[in-house]
């Protein structure tokens, strides 16, 4: 009986599922990396966040994040950028995440779904490995 109520309170959380990365509507800055997709599913009382894009050259990454929403770092791997992610729950549409490489905060940014729950939006801004301050806006479809 209480995994069944899990499993609703787990259905509810609008930003479960996979999201697609929609090119047109985003401002990524060039030579930035682009995460194409991007899937969320229930791990126990955690999330699993599991993200295949490219690099700033064009060639293929994945990496993996399992954590909880609640503002802590959790490691990441398979990403050369950043070794701990940390997501913050503000509500139900909107989060803010911060992403360090060697304990030092490289990105930070915030990320709102949709009232309708079919996008989602990522403003990430931060420093890149050249040094150069940059800003991206992702927006994502719901599959």
């Amino acid at each position: 009986m209480l995994f069944a109520g899990l499993t609703i309170c787990f259905a509810a959380n609008p930003t479960l599922g996979t999201w697609k990365l929609n090119e047109a509507k985003s401002k990524i800055v060039a030579g930035m990396p682009k995460n194409m997709t991007v899937a969320y599913e229930a791990a126990g009382d955690s999330i699993k966040g599991t993200i295949d894009g490219v690099d700033g050259e064009g060639k293929p990454t994945h990496s993996e994040w399992t954590g909880k929403f609640d503002g802590k770092d959790y490691p990441v791997t398979g990403d050369p950028n950043s070794d701990t992610r940390a997501i913050k729950q503000i509500d139900d549409h909107h989060f803010d995440l911060t992403v360090k490489k060697d304990g030092k905060v490289t990105m930070t940014g915030k990320a709102v779904i949709s009232a309708d729950g079919k996008s989602r939006t990522v403003t990430v801004g931060g420093t890149n490995a050249a040094g150069k301050k940059v800003q991206s806006t992702s927006v994502y479809d719901k599959q």
